[in-house]
């Protein structure tokens, strides 16, 4: 490369330079444009809030919309989401539905609680409220409302929710069981309503519904661990609800569980006693829900006999469900009754269909003819038959006078007719026996039949004559009486004071010092000494009766 010439001090000559020793021109690169300083920090800041934006956007999560009934106590931007008291959300927005039927609330929910949205998660507004005499949400009267969370187990997300109006009473984290109990009616029982085993409480009832045709109801009751391990596969549970009153043969029977059973109602569950250990019932088993304690630990009888007996007495005071007793031991329950009308005799007949439990009912011949019990049919009629033969009849009684209630007793009568178990008939015929209060009142009638021939209407009015005869004679009395009193007495009177005078004369005359009684003395003496001489002359006559002819002895003659 030809170097470009050099020009003389004192610049360019007056003619210039020649053609070939004027210097080439050297092209410049481009330069870039330059940002000017003032704004490299605005860009900076852009910058800086773009990465912040994306970093909250992604650290927020999901967005999610609960349907409420309404929005009491809740406010967008301040309302939080809550799980075990710790923040992972807040109310963003609250709308109306388009359908106008609820309230939307939209919540964004944290990244890090992303997986709390599935299938079974459940929302509710914690607020104060007062239900089953507790009152809970105090502490919101100072934070305010805000939603709660029981995070569900199920593996399915979900991001639209049925908020619940009432808070659960189990959540998802409550370590125990539930079960599953079929009932008639709910009774007295609600959600919240306590579960208790041997009157502890053990667990609550989370819900309840009418069954498909309204005929019955299905009951979930949830036990806490470690109570959960009593409910077994032969577990009983009853109604315990308020108080539980029965009336019967028995008499009156009260029972309740707590005072808390009594306001709100209750459950409760025992375990029947088994030779073998009873094993623990699995989560969600079914149970029937009986409607008192007798009947839901009655023992399971595997053999029923039905029988019809014929009670000549009224029936008043019996009812289904009263027992069978025999001498004490209660070995069937009366199922029903009813009436039967015979057309040829014209007569009304009240049959009473009754339940016997035939093992109840032990045989005493020896085991190895049959076993124990009605097993068979042969031997059940042969034994039932022996006892009819030796007298067994059924009869009504009283079991308590209090109630009026009557039970079917099964015992024996030897001064009866013989008879026999009617075992043609479906079902058969037992035979029955006039208990002591229908031969009272056969008594009773039979008095009242004589009565009632009996001319009490002649009774009557010669009993009337006979009392007007007695008032005249009373009449006729009170005058005499009236007479004696007004002529009589002053003559008894004066009569009395002169025998009063005689017997003072004559207590003066027969005084010691009286001379009348010297004088008596003195005659009395007389006449002893007289009697003494006559006892001697004739003691002296006896000896010699021939003195009174030739007198004493020695006597001149």
């Amino acid at each position: 490369m030809t170097e470009p010439p050099v020009l003389p001090p004192g610049g360019l000559p007056p003619g210039g330079l020649p053609p070939d020793d004027l210097p080439r021109a050297v092209a410049d690169p481009p330069r870039r444009a330059r940002l000017p300083f003032v704004w490299i920090l605005p860009a900076l800041v852009i910058v800086v809030a773009a990465f912040v934006a994306v970093q909250q956007k992604l650290a927020q999560g999901p967005s999610i919309d609960i349907y409420f009934q309404g929005a009491d106590g809740i406010e967008a931007n301040k309302t939080k989401i809550r799980y075990k008291d710790v923040d992972i959300g807040d109310v963003t927005d609250i709308h109306v539905s388009k359908d106008r039927k609820k309230v939307v609330v939209t919540a964004r929910i944290h990244r890090d609680a992303r997986e709390y949205l599935v299938e079974d998660t459940r929302f509710w507004v914690v607020r104060p409220r007062f239900a089953g005499g507790s009152i809970s949400g105090l502490g919101t009267l100072v934070s305010g409302a805000y939603i709660s969370v029981d995070v569900g187990r199920s593996g399915a997300e979900r991001r639209n929710f049925d908020g619940l109006e009432v808070p659960p009473i189990v959540t998802a984290d409550l370590p125990g069981r539930e079960f599953v109990l079929h009932a008639d009616d709910i009774g007295s029982l609600s959600v919240g309503s306590t579960v208790f085993y041997r009157h502890i409480s053990v667990g609550q009832v989370v819900a309840y519904t009418l069954d498909p045709g309204g005929a019955s109801v299905t009951i979930k009751v949830f036990v806490y661990k470690p109570y959960d391990g009593y409910v077994a596969t032969n577990t009983r549970f009853w109604q315990a609800s308020g108080i539980d009153m029965s009336v019967g043969s028995d008499g009156v029977k009260l029972r309740t569980e707590s005072l808390a059973s009594i306001l709100e109602g209750g459950i409760a569950f025992q375990s029947l006693p088994t030779a073998t250990a009873a094993v623990p019932a699995p989560a969600d088993t079914e149970f029937t829900l009986f409607t008192d304690q007798e009947r839901a630990l009655r023992q399971a009888d595997a053999e029923v006999r039905t029988f019809i007996m014929y009670f000549s007495g009224s029936l008043r005071g019996l009812s289904a469900g009263a027992p069978v007793d025999l001498r004490g031991i209660t070995i069937g329950e009366v199922k029903g009754l009813s009436v039967e009308y015979e057309r040829d005799p014209g007569r009304l007949r009240f049959p009473v269909e009754v339940d016997i439990f035939p093992q109840r009912i032990r045989g005493l011949g020896r085991r190895d003819d049959h076993p124990p019990g009605i097993e068979s049919d042969t031997a059940g009629r042969a034994l039932l038959d022996s006892l009819v033969a030796h007298g067994m009849r059924a009869e009504l009684k009283t079991g308590s006078l209090l109630t009026g209630q009557k039970y079917v007793a099964l015992d024996f009568h030897t001064d009866l007719p013989p008879d026999h178990v009617g075992w043609d008939a479906r079902p058969p015929v037992f035979p029955t026996a006039a208990g002591a209060l229908d031969e009272i009142q056969d008594s009773v009638g039979s008095i009242a039949k004589k009565l009632e021939k009996v001319p009490l209407d002649k009774i009557t009015a010669r009993l009337i004559a006979t009392m007007a005869t007695l008032d005249d004679t009373l009449k006729n009395a009170d005058r005499l009486v009236r007479q004696l009193d007004g002529t009589i007495a002053p003559q008894i009177s004066d009569t009395l004071k002169e025998a009063q005078g005689a017997m003072k004369n004559a207590k003066e005359v027969l005084g010691q010092d009286a001379p009348l009684q010297s004088d008596l003395s003195a005659t009395l003496l007389e006449l002893s000494r007289a009697a003494k001489s006559v006892n001697a002359l004739v003691d002296y006559l006896e000896r010699h009766p021939e003195a009174l002819l030739r007198g004493k002895p020695g006597e001149s003659k």
